[in-house]
């Protein structure tokens, strides 16, 4: 059986990131991969879950079950935490733009949308408070003020850091879908 993700005749950067044409274009998806940073980050959060977990196992006969149970949640909320972390980011249909963030999801009408575009600025560095610059693809709403737009991803985000080209291609995906959907 071959498994041609494991080959060494074609590599994991060259493969298409296009849809497929048999795909629903009022699917939500992410026109990017998720970055190395948000995936290890993501991943020893569930390597720190498995150890909350296996410790929810050993306290339930040893403890009570109370103390079980509020680390058995910690668990599930670590987990829960991490697959948040990978859905983070960009997602496009047909319908509209979504943000979907840690906590919050904002999703825009292609009605609602101005422009999108690519800006040279400066730019939370992995989404800390620290700043530098670089460049940021902004959306820029018909419904607010045009001075300022709400940057949608950052060459120093969590998926970008490092890789200029990824946030090239990105930004040029997200840019194509928005003057497809905003015409039609």
């Amino acid at each position: 059986m071959p498994l041609p993700f494991l080959t060494a005749d074609r590599t994991f950067e060259t493969a298409s990131e296009s849809a497929l044409p048999y795909d629903d274009p009022d699917r939500w998806r992410r026109p990017y991969r998720p970055g190395p940073w948000r995936v290890g980050v993501a991943a020893l959060g569930l390597l720190l879950a498995s150890f909350v977990l296996f410790a929810a196992v050993l306290i339930a006969p040893a403890g009570s079950l109370s103390a079980a149970g509020a680390v058995l949640a910690a668990g599930l909320a670590i987990v829960a935490g991490a697959l948040r972390l990978l859905c983070m980011g960009v997602w496009v249909s047909g319908r509209g733009l979504r943000r979907v963030g840690l906590l919050l999801t904002r999703t825009v009408p292609w009605s609602r949308v101005a422009a999108v575009r690519t800006a040279q600025q400066p730019v939370r560095w992995l989404g800390l408070p620290r700043t530098v610059q670089g460049q940021a693809l902004v959306l820029v709403r018909k419904d607010r003020r045009p001075d300022d737009p709400a940057p949608l991803l950052t060459t120093h985000g969590l998926d970008f850091l490092g890789r200029p080209a990824a946030f090239d291609r990105a930004a040029d995906t997200v840019e194509a879908w928005a003057a497809e959907h905003r015409r039609g």
